[in-house]
């Protein structure tokens, strides 16, 4: 392969054995053994061969540099590409996880403001049974379900309120308790 070259080269730029020979300081001889792939130039005479034939010395030696460049240029222009497309998809995922956070803080804000602006009443409840005092207090909206309650550990226990959902049940079933247990209340 590489007497080839040689011999190609050196009809290529029109040299006949003895020039190319003088060229590089051997013989003819030396010349038509390298070409006929008898023997081989030694590493220096490589150097003048490329020099003087105007190729590279991988060419000279048919070294496919071009196709491991080629190679190695591809592999990574696919890594590049991967590495894009990675980072792609991370700044689509941050962009919807900051669109995902916006739209989580506007609608919390509105949440609460919604309860802030919530208009609240409250009444509190005094009845009498068996000369003993008992009061409870409910805080409701304007739709009229309880947003807090409490009052005496009594009527909690023997009512059963939690279980009631509007002020106007809770408000009516204790008058209800102590009107039929002989005691009254007012509102």
């Amino acid at each position: 392969m590489l007497g080839e070259n040689i011999y190609n080269l050196r009809k290529l730029k029109k040299l006949s054995q003895e020039q190319l020979a003088e060229s590089v300081g051997v013989t003819r001889q030396t010349i038509s053994n390298w070409e006929l792939g008898e023997t081989s130039p030694n590493p220096e005479q490589l150097k003048l061969l490329s020099k003087i034939l105007h190729v590279s010395i991988d060419e000279l030696l048919n070294n496919d540099v071009e196709t491991v460049l080629v190679e190695k240029v591809s592999n990574t222009e696919k890594l590049a590409g991967m590495i894009i497309k990675i980072l792609k998809v991370i700044g689509v995922l941050l962009i919807a996880y900051i669109v995902f956070m916006i739209v989580g803080v506007i609608l919390f804000a509105g949440i609460r403001s919604d309860k802030t602006n919530q208009i609240e009443y409250t009444t509190e409840i005094h009845c009498t049974l068996n000369n003993k005092e008992y009061s409870y207090g409910i805080t409701y909206d304007e739709n009229n379900r309880i947003l807090e309650a409490s009052g005496d550990t009594y009527l909690d226990n023997i009512l059963n309120l939690e279980q009631y959902e509007y002020a106007n049940q809770v408000l009516d079933y204790i008058r209800n308790y102590f009107e039929i247990n002989n005691g009254n209340c007012d509102s």
